[in-house]
């Protein structure tokens, strides 16, 4: 198991972004006309149509943030191996968090790991492996038998399927063994791109890059390699990520992108790779206002 991360270095403040424009004041406003006929003849001044709509303070409040989720270019060549030499110190002994043992209880859990958390794949799978270590020992338990031991993480019966009827596929297909491909990865019961290269990455020492979640989002945030898709991002990995550091790299980014390079706010103070990262909008380490009232010791 990977050991706990450790605290990073600290980061520069972040750029301050422009303010909104100032709201309009009433005296801008159409101002409103009286007709003496009629007790309800009050009407408000024609507005003009220009085709276009009028750019509100909202709107240019907006328009002048900088975008939260994508670098505005790709890193160069160089800042990338910077990028990705400051990530390999920062997680010297990077490893997969998920338990395993051997390739098949490896492909398990992966399988498991889709749309959950690898800490709750975690609680299920050693008392699973326990009584089903093997793909004939996992068809012996059946979908009832894997279901119930794995009913606390999200997707629990579709996974219970899948994990039977690919034991099933590679009893029937590969004599029990995991194969090292990715076609035939992909072709067992829910093994999908992405748990085909973990698979081929860890357990077959493949220089995959496999983009989950958090790789895709540091990807693009950063401008390691932007693009709108899964497929893209991996692509645009594969190639511009040097071969000597592709098969390792996939660590790196998963936990950075875990524990740091969060999702709601990346916690930029702590990231050891500020400098070739080309976010724009890094944020700052929060302030911790004292108590009110502290209490003297």
């Amino acid at each position: 198991m990977a050991k706990k991360p450790s605290p990073l270095s600290a980061l520069p403040p972040a750029p301050a972004l422009q303010e909104a424009a100032p709201k309009a004041t009433p005296a801008a406003r159409s101002p409103r006309t009286t007709q003496a006929a009629g007790p309800k003849a009050t009407a408000r001044a024609p507005k003009k149509t220009t085709g276009k709509t009028a750019a509100t303070p909202r709107k240019i409040a907006a328009a002048a943030k900088p975008a939260a989720t994508q670098a505005p270019p790709d890193m160069k060549p160089e800042e990338v191996r910077l990028f990705l030499a400051d990530l390999a110190k920062a997680w010297p002994n990077a490893e997969t968090e998920l338990l395993y043992s051997d390739p098949f209880s490896l492909l398990v859990a992966v399988v498991l790991s889709a749309q959950a958390t690898d800490a709750s794949v975690n609680r299920v799978t050693p008392a699973l492996f326990a009584k089903a270590p093997n793909p004939a020992a996992m068809v012996q338990l059946g979908d009832e038998g894997v279901g119930a031991l794995i009913r606390t993480i999200g997707l629990w019966r579709n996974k219970a399927k899948n994990v039977v009827e690919l034991s099933r596929q590679l009893l029937a297909r590969h004599n029990g063994a995991v194969p090292g491909t990715r076609a035939e990865l992909e072709a067992l019961a829910g093994v999908g791109r992405k748990t085909a290269n973990v698979v081929l990455n860890v357990a077959f020492n493949q220089p995959t890059v496999p983009v989950d979640t958090h790789v895709f989002r540091l990807a693009n945030r950063t401008g390691l390699g932007r693009g709108k898709t899964v497929e893209a991002v991996e692509a645009a990995l594969e190639r511009r990520i040097p071969t000597d550091m592709i098969r390792d790299s996939h660590h790196w980014l998963i936990l950075q992108g875990r524990y740091v390079c969060k999702a709601r706010k990346p916690e930029c103070w702590r990231c050891a790779a500020t400098t070739p990262c080309l976010f724009p909008a890094k944020t700052e380490r929060p302030v911790i206002k004292p108590p009110k009232n502290p209490t003297l010791v």
